[in-house]
């Protein structure tokens, strides 16, 4: 489990064998059922998630209806909003698939900080660009029709479409199951409009 972990952290940083083993004493690696609730609506949570295995999404309940905002694969990080401003979530957050993931809270960021003061400019780098990202994706969705963020998802997160149910892929492009449905029909249909 750990390597996934580790591997993705020697992209940004070498961590010596006393760092690998303070993470794992920190005892962070939680294993969850497909519809596990991770995080409710209203509720205050100071817990951030890592994705070791498996796949986790956020959402919000407009008028009975959830909509999807994001998900979070292996390799990915989720900072619900709370986490940050200490005020009640807006949005929940679950799992897809049975997920293995790493689960922090502050407390332990600070532990790790006070033993190992890179950490603390590692986890800036990786909140910098996770924010950068997650500002384009926001630039991108804006401005693109529900068939372009489709064909986009299509290219850029394919393995969602296998992994995923057809309806929270609908809500995350903005529209419905059935308009979900008749797209992918023309598209198939007519392969030359996928470019």
């Amino acid at each position: 489990m750990e390597t996934i972990l580790f591997d993705y952290l020697a992209k940004y940083i070498t961590l010596t064998e006393e760092e690998k083993k303070i993470l794992l004493d920190l005892d962070v690696f939680k294993q969850y059922k497909k519809g596990s609730i991770l995080l409710r609506e209203g509720q205050v949570s100071d817990f951030g998630y890592f994705v070791i295995k498996g796949c986790i999404r956020s959402f919000t309940m407009v008028d009975g209806v959830e909509k999807t905002t994001a998900f979070y694969t292996e390799a990915e990080s989720c900072e619900p909003l709370c986490k940050i401003n200490k005020k009640p979530s807006t949005s929940y957050v679950a799992c897809v698939e049975d997920s293995i993931l790493v689960v922090a809270n502050s407390a332990m960021e600070v532990e790790v900080f006070e033993k190992f003061p890179r950490f603390e400019t590692l986890c800036r780098l990786l909140s910098e660009e996770l924010l950068a990202n997650k500002k384009a994706e926001f630039d991108e969705f804006r401005t693109s029709s529900p068939e372009q963020r489709y064909l986009n998802l299509l290219n850029t997160r394919p393995d969602l479409f296998q992994r995923v149910p057809q309806y929270q892929i609908a809500s995350f492009l903005g529209i419905t199951p059935q308009s979900l449905s008749r797209m992918r029909n023309r598209l198939v249909d007519n392969p030359s409009q996928n470019s």
